[in-house]
């Protein structure tokens, strides 16, 4: 498998590979791949010519170092992983800080029309800013026909797809189902830092958003929101850090339920400093 580490030869190597009905795919991942990772991979495959896989812990969407620092990172197991994939149609780009960024590592602004002030955005400053940089230099390096993302991060989903049609980019942005471990939690690579315990008890998250679906067809939203704080009040494993139902397409949280409208619940919940999210549909 070919892996690049320089954005001039990652691209050399593309444009040689060019032909009339060529289609490029990329999955842009921050590595520590798992099965999640690895759908979105083949869903790349099925549709391409070729895939880029970008490996990169990006610096600019952590609001917090220590996160940043214990993020995992394992470049030889992910090829590997990658390997029973393709070793033909699949190559990694894994760049350094400084052939993304140059000699300054920070953010460009972006004004998502307030799709950036939900959720994730009140609790993580400069994230989406960090998102949308990294995103589009990607973009932008790669040049890809389509990119893959996964629905567990759908508010980014939603920031990316408003990044291209600020930018212009002519990226498809391709949004895929959420892979659970066998007990229902997201598949996230920050659950390799969970105890068993953890792992084995973070099912109530999933039970927890599939109830919220169930009670989301009778129950007003304020008494959901409620039973759901309740669910997490004085666990001994796991904090609520926020839930929230909101339009599918704004991120606004709801305010009277509209028939014409989707919706969904968002999750986010600490296992110590271990931070893990979620989101389902609810119509």
């Amino acid at each position: 498998m070919q892996v690049y580490t320089s954005k001039a030869e990652l691209s050399a190597f593309i444009s040689k590979k060019k032909h009339p009905v060529f289609s490029l795919g990329f999955v842009p991942t921050m590595g520590a791949l798992h099965v999640g990772h690895l759908s979105l991979v083949k869903a790349a495959l099925a549709e391409n010519t070729l895939v880029v896989v970008s490996i990169f812990v990006n610096p600019t969407q952590f609001d917090n170092p220590t996160d940043l620092n214990k993020y995992p990172r394992n470049l030889t197991q992910d090829i590997q992983l990658l390997e029973t994939l393709s070793t033909t149609a699949l190559l990694v780009y894994a760049p350094t800080v400084k052939d993304i960024y140059g000699s300054q590592t920070k953010s460009e602004p972006f004004d998502f029309g307030g799709l950036e002030s939900q959720m994730e955005g009140k609790f993580r400053s400069g994230h989406f800013d960090g998102v949308g940089t990294i995103v589009k230099r990607l973009f932008q390096i790669v040049k890809p026909n389509a990119a893959y993302f996964g629905e567990k991060d759908f508010q980014q989903l939603q920031i990316i797809k408003k990044m291209v049609e600020l930018t212009g980019l002519p990226v498809n942005i391709i949004g895929c189902p959420i892979e659970r471990e066998p007990n229902g939690l997201a598949m996230s690579s920050r659950n390799s830092r969970l105890s068993d315990k953890e792992l084995k008890t973070a099912d109530l998250i999933y039970k927890t958003l599939k109830s919220v679906k169930e009670k989301f067809k009778s129950e007003p939203s304020e008494e959901i929101s409620q039973w759901v704080r309740t669910q997490f009040k004085n666990h001994p494993l796991f904090e609520l850090e926020y839930f929230q139902i909101s339009e599918s397409e704004t991120l606004a949280p709801i305010q009277q339920k509209n028939q014409t409208k989707t919706y969904r619940a968002f999750i986010a919940v600490f296992a110590r400093d271990v931070r893990l999210i979620d989101n389902i549909a609810l119509n």
